[in-house]
Order: structure tokens, then sequence, then C-alpha cells
């Protein structure tokens, strides 16, 4: 329930009560409907967008009208995620989640390669296994759009105020999110958030050790110890591995652009038509691996970190292209295969294909690091 004392009202997903309000302002939002109309009837919405608009608006009234609470917002959302899971990927796999309990709750911490499909593929597979679904943490430079908050607050996403400047401001907006994800799990509601500010562009999927540092802000202020605060998290490592990225051109063209001008502008657009692209293209074989809880002894920041990535490292599944583009020989890796990756870097401009074939071979790099750690660990 909403309350005038609530602590994280700005911040945190709808409740159920909320719900029903919200998606009659997002059937009301122009812009949300002419966004529908431009992706879906391209050519008759800017002249007949006056009679499509009143047309669409009362079929969302009717297709949502059963839509009252936030299982029902994920039970709808499922649906969708069946239908593109049928169109853009040949195969969606997991494994480690028959490890997790239906009765606690987990800080997954994850890589992360695309702005919408890392979570919601994340709560596919725990929705296939019979879980709860996560709340997601997201970035408020994509909540530019009233529509957009309103869509992430009905799936469950809370928002991390990255727009915050000034360091007061910023130590209380990192001091609430704290509070939150701590909130939430103390609630029995698992969350999802990615192991750094940003998508891993270059398929280097590194932890950054102020994530785990915001996490234990919450600890501090309880005066716990960060060994004892952070292990009561149940912290699962999450590696998510697509075969094929269907925005790895775009993330080749920034990183070029960054490297050449020293910045990189985004359209007014770009994080949208970036949703999208990663939504319905095709993807090929895509792996979840959900890893074990991290047990935290003797931590750093910077030490977890490490024990966090070695584990994602560890579970990404390499697929051909990865091999292909590390100079790897693997018996998956067939003409087929390679001809499909060479037509891949001659489809992109010559500036752009050395950022592709890093971003596919890193992920061999850090799998063949992480194995040498993890036995010398052993030995140890």
């Amino acid at each position: 329930m909403q309350t005038v004392n609530d602590p994280y009202q700005d911040i945190r997903p709808y409740h159920d009560d909320e719900v029903p309000a919200a998606i009659h302002r997002l059937i009301q939002d122009d812009e949300f409907i002419n966004a529908i109309l431009s992706y879906r009837y391209p050519h008759a919405s800017g002249p007949l967008g006056w009679l499509l608009k009143p047309a669409l608006k009362l079929y969302l009234t009717q297709k949502w009208r059963n839509i009252k609470t936030v299982q029902d917002v994920q039970l709808h959302v499922a649906s969708y995620m069946r239908k593109m899971i049928k169109t853009s990927c040949d195969n969606v796999t997991v494994s480690g989640v028959e490890h997790l309990s239906p009765d606690k709750a987990y800080l997954f911490v994850s890589n992360h390669r695309d702005i919408a499909m890392d979570p919601a593929l994340v709560n596919w597979c725990l929705h296939q296994q019979g879980l709860d679904t996560v709340r997601i943490a997201i970035g408020d430079n994509l909540l530019r759009k009233p529509c957009a908050t309103e869509l992430m607050k009905l799936n469950k996403s809370f928002i991390v105020k990255r727009s915050a400047r000034a360091p007061r401001e910023m130590m209380k907006s990192l001091s609430q999110l704290s509070a939150y994800i701590r909130h939430s799990l103390d609630e029995g509601q698992s969350i999802w958030i990615a192991q750094r500010e940003g998508r891993a562009k270059t398929g280097l999927d590194m932890t950054d050790p102020a994530i785990l540092k915001m996490f234990y802000m919450e600890g501090r202020k309880n005066k716990q110890s960060f060994d004892e605060y952070m292990q009561a998290l149940n912290i699962v490592p999450v590696a998510i591995s697509y075969q094929n990225d269907p925005c790895d051109l775009d993330k080749a063209t920034e990183l070029d652009a960054v490297n050449r001008l020293g910045a990189y502008e985004k359209s007014e657009f770009e994080d949208i038509q970036t949703i999208v692209k990663g939504i319905v293209g095709q993807k090929r074989q895509v792996h979840v691996a959900f890893g074990a809880p991290v047990t935290v002894s003797q931590a750093t920041p910077e030490t977890l970190a490490s024990d966090i990535d070695r584990q994602i490292h560890c579970l990404y599944r390499l697929y051909p292209a990865n091999y292909i583009a590390a100079g790897e020989a693997h018996d998956s890796v067939t003409a087929e295969e390679r001809a499909l990756f060479e037509q891949k870097l001659a489809q992109a401009p010559e500036a752009a294909r050395d950022y592709i074939r890093q971003m596919y071979a890193n992920p061999v790099i850090n799998a063949q690091r992480a194995a040498s750690d993890q036995a010398t660990i052993s030995i140890n």
C-alpha cells in the first residue's frame, strides 16, 4: 500500500493497488500510443493517426481490463516473452536455477549485455521453474518519458538515480537505493542488478566494486561488518550469453567514436531504439546460468567483485563466434559458423570490425583466466 511515509515511493515499483491507475495513464498517454502506431503501422500512423489512436486506446482498454495486480502484469509480460523468444531466438536454455530455493530472496548480480533482455530472460527462466520474478534495477537515464516510467514501474522495476550529480544528492540517493535493496530482500523479493553501470560493450564482464560498496551502505549504517552484511544479501552471480548480439554493430560504432573523438553523443531516441533492437533482433542461442551464492569471508569490495567475476566468467556459455573471434580451435566451429561470422564482419564498416572481434573474443579470454584462477585457488 502507498503511504505518505513511504521512504521509497519515488524509486520503487508500483504496488497492486496502483496498477489500474498506472495502466489508465499509460493508455491515455499520446506519446505511448504514437510509439505503438509508428512501430506497428509505420505507413498509416501519420495521415491516419487521428483515426487509429482512439481505436488503439479502446483496444488496449479492453485487452488490459483484467490486469489489476503486479502478478497480472507479470503473467501478461510472460505471454509477450513467449512470442518474442519464438521469433527472435533459436532456443533459450538455463542452468543452476534448480539450486535456488523458492523460500529465499536473492540478490542476482548479472553481467549486462542488453538493456531490456537481460533481466527479462532472467525473469523468464525463473518463471518457467515456478519461481517468483525479480525486482529490476534500472537507470533513470532510460526514463526520460513518462510512459517509459509507467511501463518500467508496472514491470517491477525500481529506479537508480544516475542523474544525481551533487555529492550530497548522490549520497542520499545511493543510501536510499541500498536501503531499498535490503528492504526488498527482507520482503522476500529477489533483485536483479547489473554488475556495473551500463552494458559491457567490449565483452569484458567486470563487477564494479562501487556497486558492492553501495550495497553495504545500509549495513554500515546498522553497524554490521562487511562480511556479515554481504553474506546476508544472498548474492548470486548470473551469466547471460547471447550467441548473436543484435546490437553488436551499434556497440562497436560507439566504441570507435569514443576512441577517435573521446566521446559519443546519443540521439534523443537511441536508447529506445536499442531496446527495441535487442528485443526483436535475432539472438540465436541464449543461455542463462545462475551461480552459487557467494561465500563472504574476510572480503573487501575488490575481492568480492573478483569472486563474482570468476563465477560469471566460468558460467558464461561460449559459442562458435567467441572461439572464432579469439582464434581458438573448438569442435563447435564449423565452416558454416565461420562463414556467418565473416559475413557479420564484412557487413560492418572497417572501423567497427576489430571492436566486434574484441567483444566476441573477450569472453573466451575471461573464461581461460577464470579457469586458471580457480585452479590456483584449488591448489592453495
